[in-house]
């Protein structure tokens, strides 16, 4: 079950990697086509850039339109065995198909009730449903005068079928568990900051093991995370809540209190971690700064940019977990101080220094309080970076650069720029046993995750000198943190392996 609820959080990232791209269009053009901005600023309002502006919004608005659909489509990707475009196909199929069912119905028997829009979880049942079919049938035989519907393309048939039951059982099921999520939204919301602080740790505590990715959708895309009127539409979740009202040009004031989903990661991640590099830095060995100067810059810069922070925070999960629940517990406490500040900064993908620019800065502070999140996160990066020295004197933590043998010799494994990618995944594959070890290897944004038939024998310290910044065990095997190099090593093992998607 760990697992595969692993494999279904990273194929939720397929998608959800589309949305910096689409929030850079959306979040530009929102910003500069709205007529607040044109009365601010009067050279916007010529006609040419106006269209352009307009376009890039409505280019990305269509993106988070369809996102349940895109989700579908990128479970089906992620778990797919093989022949992963038909799966996306069928996928497809199955969550066009399952709406239309539930509209159809919904017209016939409750033509004056409530829409119902089943948004991520409708994606996840029809997508799961699907990938399971088309895993087990992609190459069923069929009798011979039925035999042009067989294999693969028996996948899209059979789960179009599939998909009428299903939006059935939803139009049946759905309205009552929607009143339902309705509520535990509004429960959330009765904890006050409170809610926003276990919010924020339960997050940051999740990511500890790759899970978080099935926590934040639910809020970020069904009524846990709000139910809004914007522009004369319901608008559900709190990420959709705050694009609709970033798309809608008649929105005035501070946008909605879903944001508090989103405001308190910007302290952690373009303030705190990048300040806990630092101490790390600082508490290294003076004769391993050198070697490690390059690493705590990187890492440090990729939180503040884009707020990817598992390359730093497993730098010390693995030598102190303790350590890791401090940090979570502050990053909770940075959404509960979000929230009292009254923050309202939303985010498409993270909590880096692009979308503070993007959907802080740019829509005014009028809106997002993006000022007051500067002391904030000065204050925050202080608070990092006393209290991670502290706890790494106190408690003789070895985070890197601290332990003897925690710098690889760079004569110990060939990974300089005269190495190529084909050399180093030969080194991580025998470190990881060997091919007959491998049952199989897959990769996240900055994860490289092997299932194993022996994890005991696995050479650490080998895929340490090789850029590792941590190995996680977890049941069945482990995960490798590369940062962005991740993906290129698992196509690189796959090919190795010849092993085809």
């Amino acid at each position: 079950m760990f697992k595969y609820l692993q494999k279904v959080g990273k194929a939720f990232m397929l998608p959800i990697a589309l949305l910096p791209a689409a929030g850079l269009l959306l979040g530009i053009g929102g910003a500069f086509s709205s007529q607040a901005t044109i009365d601010a600023y009067p050279f916007l309002g010529n006609s040419v850039l106006q269209t352009i502006f307009k376009v890039m919004a409505g280019a990305g608005n269509v993106v988070f339109a369809n996102l349940a659909m895109l989700l579908c489509i990128g479970i089906m990707v992620g778990l797919a065995n093989r022949e992963k475009g038909v799966a996306a196909l069928a996928g497809a199929v199955g969550f066009l198909v399952m709406n239309a069912t539930i509209s159809t119905l919904l017209s016939i028997f409750n033509p004056d009730g409530d829409p119902i829009d089943t948004g991520v979880v409708g994606a996840l049942v029809i997508g799961l449903i699907a990938v399971y079919l088309h895993n087990n049938y992609y190459n069923i035989q069929l009798p011979q005068v039925l035999g042009f519907f067989g294999g693969s393309r028996f996948v899209p048939i059979i789960t179009s079928f599939v998909a009428i039951i299903v939006g059935t059982f939803f139009f049946i099921v759905w309205p009552p568990f929607q009143r339902l999520l309705i509520s535990a939204g509004q429960s959330i919301a009765k904890l006050g900051v409170f809610g926003t602080f276990l919010y924020g740790m339960l997050m940051r505590l999740s990511g500890a093991v790759g899970l978080h990715h099935m926590i934040y959708p639910m809020f970020w895309y069904t009524e846990l995370g709000g139910v809004e009127m914007v522009a004369g539409q319901q608008v559900a979740g709190a990420q959709k809540i705050f694009f609709a009202q970033l798309a809608d040009p008649n929105h005035v004031g501070l946008f909605t209190e879903g944001t508090r989903f989103f405001a308190g990661r910007f302290s952690t991640m373009m303030f705190g971690l990048p300040a806990a590099a630092l101490a790390m830095y600082n508490n290294a060995k003076e004769e391993n700064k050198k070697k490690l100067k390059g690493l705590f810059l990187g890492v440090a810069l990729t939180s503040f940019i884009t707020g990817i922070t598992e390359p730093l925070e497993y730098m010390f999960l693995f030598v102190q977990p303790l350590l890791y629940v401090f940090h979570s517990f502050l990053d909770g406490l940075s959404f509960l101080i979000a929230d009292l500040l009254n923050i309202n900064i939303g985010n498409t993908f993270s909590g880096g220094v692009i979308d503070f620019i993007l959907f802080g800065v740019l829509q005014g502070n009028e809106k997002t309080h993006w000022l007051l999140e500067i002391p904030f996160g000065l204050i925050w990066a202080a608070l990092y970076y006393f209290s991670f020295s502290f706890l790494i004197k106190k408690f003789n933590i070895m985070t890197p650069g601290r332990g003897d043998d925690e710098v690889a010799d760079e004569k110990e494994v060939k990974t300089d720029s005269d190495s190529n990618l084909h050399e180093e995944a030969l080194v991580i594959l025998d470190a990881l046993g060997g091919s007959e070890n491998i049952i199989d290897v897959d990769a996240c944004i900055t994860r490289l995750r092997v299932n194993l038939k022996d994890p005991k024998i696995v050479d650490k310290n080998i895929l340490k000198q090789t850029g590792a910044t941590g190995v996680l065990d977890v049941p069945g095997g482990v995960q490798v943190i590369y940062g962005a190099k991740a993906v290129l090593y698992k196509n690189e093992i796959n090919e190795i392996l010849g092993v085809v998607d």
